[in-house]
């Protein structure tokens, strides 16, 4: 009796031996992966800190590209569309606006929207409490007359623009992500 008494309590210790084991290696695994969780947050947060960086800076050079993948018509109804051929850019004293949509159709810019190119007025760059900047500035020219408004969000890239003519109420929002315009790759269509 003895000896069966003595062999239970070594079963039972051997098994709770393992089960602790096998506890402790789930629990270094769960470990594991929640500080490689965190270390891949942060960079995301150090590359996105960094991107605002460049864009507030690329705002304040006015050399910017603000690559859209979304436009907002006037009436609230939205497209995705590619950003390499939906933008506005900002160089210098001049300015261009293109919207093309993926469509069948080429468009008067050849790939199936507008482009329009201007000078620009006088450029308002504020900051507020938060670290949201907003930029507004108008461009003039043969194709547009236009206030354009653009708000980049805090610690982020990610920005909108709102494009108002000054001569009907077709307002047009874009969202998207501003880009110095050295890193820019947006395709141009034939601008008017």
């Amino acid at each position: 009796m003895k000896k069966i008494i003595a062999l239970m309590m070594l079963v039972f210790i051997g098994a709770s031996t393992a089960m602790y084991a096998q506890q402790s290696s789930s629990e270094t695994r769960r470990a594991e992966r929640k500080a490689q969780r965190d270390a891949e947050k942060a960079r995301e947060k150090r590359e996105e800190a960094q991107a605002y960086a460049n864009a507030v800076q690329a705002i304040n050079n006015r050399k910017f590209v603000l690559e859209a993948d979304r436009i907002t018509f006037k009436r609230g109804r939205s497209a995705f569309v590619t950003s390499n051929t939906n933008f506005v850019l900002l160089n210098g004293e001049k300015a261009s606006v293109q919207v093309a949509f993926n469509g069948p159709y080429a468009g008067p810019n050849g790939i199936g929207g507008i482009t329009v190119d201007g000078r620009v007025g006088e450029v308002k760059t504020t900051t507020d409490k938060k670290g949201n900047v907003s930029c507004s500035f108008s461009v003039v020219g043969v194709g547009i007359s236009a206030q354009v408004s653009i708000r980049l969000t805090h610690d982020t890239n990610n920005a909108s623009v709102t494009i108002n003519p000054n001569f009907n109420s077709n307002r047009l929002s874009l969202d998207g992500k501003v880009i110095p315009l050295s890193e820019s790759s947006v395709y141009k269509g034939r601008s008017f």
